[in-house]
């Protein structure tokens, strides 16, 4: 088993840059980055000083329920090209010491135990222990200052 990186879909990021609303029902708010600590959530990388970007709401869950957890995102106002999926945990999240890694299962709720704020260069080590388990269908990587999200964690099988 491998793991992959897995970046917001790039249609429903096309549809919130075309002023679609977030997931609140608000229409994602415009500014301009400084340059420090805007991480787009589509590409995986700092939106760069100068350039616009959006924040808003949004649920990484495909509806409401209890578990499903909304909280603000940044992304390039901008068009740009989606992260690929990889087994390498993208180097946009390298420099921050640790995140938060919590498992969820098929129902989308929360796989209690499962969750721990991770030292960064564990990351990729904890993650593939948390998809051994079966119960566990995919796992978040959040902020382990503000637990805002910042991508999903799936298995990544290959026929090797």
């Amino acid at each position: 088993m491998l793991l992959r990186y897995v970046a917001l879909p790039t249609d429903r990021v096309r549809a919130l840059q075309a002023g679609a609303v977030d997931d609140y029902g608000f229409a994602p708010e415009r500014h301009i980055s400084d340059g420090d600590g805007m991480p787009c959530r589509h590409c995986l990388r700092n939106i760069d000083a100068g350039k616009e970007y959006l924040i808003l709401a949004y649920r990484p869950f495909p509806a409401p329920q209890p578990y499903a957890e909304t909280g603000p995102i940044f992304l390039h106002a901008e068009e740009c090209e989606r992260a690929p999926e990889t087994d390498t945990i993208p180097s946009m999240f390298r420099a921050t010491p640790d995140y938060i890694l919590r498992g969820y299962g098929e129902d989308d709720r929360i796989v209690y135990g499962s969750g721990a704020v991770v030292p960064t260069y564990m990351i990729c080590g904890r993650a593939y222990e948390l998809l051994q388990r079966p119960e566990i269908a995919y796992v978040h990587m959040r902020s382990a200052r503000n637990n805002c999200y910042q991508c999903r964690i799936e298995r990544a099988h290959t026929d090797m």
